[in-house]
């Protein structure tokens, strides 16, 4: 195995710059430069030089032993100035020393995984927590890289290897009297399974979208100030505003932190009949992006008259409250009123679907998940035929506990694995 290295904190000019060693030379290599032995495990503060004896920066370095590490293996990290001229001046020092070269991204991780440090879920976590934007994203990601996922999956399997071994007890002792009926226990075992995956499975598109963000559409009529609401909530001008129809002819999308939740606002062209091709192009992209929205916001004293499926949750204000009585309401983008209100019933709405959320977050989790609850639907339906199919009902949980391992990646994900690490930068 080689060993690897790489620059664990952000590139740039900063107070402290970690730079990270793993492999069986690591220990060598930050050894070398710092001129005398290290502790196995612990930190000391040292001066560091090139292979000439040339000074380059003083730091503290911290030496971790195999397997006690986040990689499993030998592991250095070398704290020194965070100076751009720092950072090159060591690295540049590490790739001249023999047996190291440096990481690819994501490698580190990937090694942590290989060595059982880690599960695929976790992998997954991690990932997550890097792009972390908003708090529900961090708690979601912290959960996952805590390891819940894949102690829920372990106590499946755990389960099932339960039901299969009391079914295949049966089996093996066809010729001899049973002294117990072991259809009561093994039902009961796969039905508790079942439910949790059945909850789990059916929260993953809210845990998604809370991973990767909600889209709420902004509706309206030409003209209806939408725009204007959507500077005004962006806090920013991020779309042109006109006292003219049909200026929004795109969607523009503006990222915006929601209670805690990622939330994408889409400012949609105008709905209305037009003769004109390119605003009909984006009159038929508004009503799709809006169908396709998690939330939608009727601009509008006659939502119904836009053409757009109103869903229960949908909300609905008066456009321009600037120019009517303030006892009408409704929200105004130019001088705020009702914005508050607005910002406040999108987050409850979104807040409210959250609480229906699971552990699993990924489509891939899902699938694994189907996948498990399909076998042991068909393994319930043989176990009601009796004994003589109990050989077929535990050939469908074996099959549902080989879908539990693809989740937390013990068995047939290598194909996924360039693809996730890809997304890694280079100092994990």
């Amino acid at each position: 195995m080689d060993t690897i290295f790489a620059l664990a904190s952000a590139q740039g000019k900063a107070g402290v710059a970690v730079i990270r060693l793993s492999g069986p030379d690591a220990h060598r290599a930050a050894a070398g430069m710092t001129g005398g032995a290290l502790p196995a495990r612990g930190m000391s503060l040292r001066v560091l030089r090139d292979a000439d004896g040339t000074r380059l920066d003083d730091g503290l370095v911290l030496t971790f032993k195999a397997p006690a590490s986040f990689t499993g293996e030998d592991v250095a990290e070398l704290q020194i100035h965070g100076s751009t001229a720092s950072v090159n001046a060591v690295m540049r020092c590490l790739s001249d020393t023999n047996g190291l070269r440096l990481a690819e991204p994501g490698e580190f991780t990937r090694r942590a995984l290989e060595n059982g440090k880690m599960d695929l879920a976790q992998v997954e976590g991690l990932a997550d927590l890097i792009d972390a934007e908003t708090e529900a994203q961090r708690k979601q990601a912290q959960t996952i890289l805590a390891g819940e996922l894949g102690n829920l999956a372990e106590r499946w399997r755990r389960d099932l290897i339960r039901a299969a071994s009391l079914l295949e007890a049966v089996i093996d002792f066809a010729d001899e009297e049973v002294p117990t009926d072991v259809t009561p226990e093994v039902r009961d075992l796969i039905s508790g399974v079942m439910a949790d995956l059945r909850r789990e499975a059916d929260g993953v598109q809210i845990a998604e979208r809370i991973r990767t963000g909600f889209e709420v559409a902004i509706v309206g009529l030409p003209n209806a100030g939408k725009s204007t609401l959507l500077n005004a909530l962006a806090g920013r001008d991020a779309a042109i505003t006109s006292e003219y129809a049909g200026t929004t002819r795109d969607v523009i999308e503006v990222r915006m932190d929601l209670a805690g939740l990622p939330v994408t606002l889409l400012d949609t062209a105008g709905l209305r009949d037009t003769d004109d091709h390119v605003e009909s192009l984006g009159i038929a992209l508004a009503k799709k992006r809006a169908e396709t929205a998690d939330l939608r916001v009727f601009l509008s004293d006659d939502p119904l008259s836009l053409g757009v499926d109103i869903q229960p949750d949908d909300i609905q204000v008066a456009p321009k409250a600037d120019l009517r009585n303030p006892e009408d309401g409704g929200v105004s983008g130019k001088t705020g009123q009702g914005i508050d209100q607005l910002i406040s019933n999108i987050s409850r709405v979104l807040s409210d679907r959250t609480t229906s959320h699971g552990i699993a977050t990924r489509e891939r989790h899902r699938i694994a998940l189907t996948r498990a609850l399909d076998a042991l639907t068909a393994a319930m339906s043989v176990l009601e035929s009796g004994p003589d199919l109990y050989d077929i009902a535990a050939e469908e949980m074996r099959t549902a506990i080989r879908a539990l391992e693809y989740l937390v990646g013990r068995i047939g994900v290598e194909d996924l694995l360039d693809e996730i690490f890809s997304s890694f930068c280079l100092g994990k």
